[in-house]
């Protein structure tokens, strides 16, 4: 059996599609029985939770037209968006902006690299996990979580060791860390999670090599590797 759960803040969803009038017509041959999902960055326009964009992570532009209410999302919050075109505004090689009407939106986990010390050892854990899937955006990392648990709240952090990051510790060592917080492993769950890798950039360069690294559940360690331009 597979259920959602959350880790920390994350809410994973199975999104329905809502219907809507005829707002736009099909000039753009865009179909209302379409949908889309994706990730990307809400930026709201003024104090209006109705009044908003989001930036996709491939670049995108979406402009919802229809009500929606946002109300439980700040500025800058990382989502998970399901969306129906309505319309282009303006699609060029280089530009891409969209009327959508927007199905769902949830908040994702979007959090920074923790300093790990030996007093937040105990709270950060080293539970296994699996990584089903891991992509850069910019300057966000984001990873598709596999793991086990019931009914308590799991936490999932990227951690580095203290001090100054310089040239001379290329690649960064970075571990991703789970807290499963004694919760049963009965159900097999999946969740989503963002890192803001800003805080290992390094002065004078336009650039930095990473590695990620964890444990499974088999007991064996992973890593990859990867490169931030910044």
């Amino acid at each position: 059996m597979k259920r959602l759960l959350k880790i920390g803040l994350i809410v994973l969803m199975a999104f329905g599609i809502s219907s809507c009038d005829d707002f736009f017509d099909d000039d753009d041959g865009y179909s209302l029985d379409d949908f889309w999902v994706g990730f990307g960055i809400i930026h709201f326009n003024g104090d209006s939770d109705t009044s908003f964009t989001v930036e996709m992570d491939n670049g995108a532009v979406l402009i919802p037209v229809t009500h929606y209410r946002a109300w439980d999302l700040d500025n800058n919050d990382r989502v998970l968006i399901n969306y129906t075109i309505l319309g282009d505004k303006e699609v060029t090689g280089e530009e891409e902006e969209y009327y959508v009407d927007v199905n769902s939106i949830k908040e994702v986990l979007y959090k920074g690299i923790f300093d790990i010390t030996p007093a937040k050892e105990d709270s950060i854990g080293n539970d296994p996990i699996y990584v089903d899937d891991v992509w850069k955006t910019r300057n966000m990392l984001t990873f598709q979580l596999g793991y086990y648990g019931n009914v308590k709240t799991h936490f999932i952090n990227l951690v580095k060791q203290p001090g100054e990051i310089t040239a001379d510790d290329q690649p960064v060592q970075l571990e991703l860390r789970h807290n499963e917080n004694d919760d049963e492993r009965v159900y097999s769950m999946t969740a989503f999670v963002t890192f803001d890798l800003s805080a290992i950039k390094i002065a004078g360069q336009d650039s930095v090599s990473y590695v990620v690294k964890g444990k499974k559940y088999s007991g064996e360690s992973f890593s990859f590797n990867g490169v931030y331009r910044y």
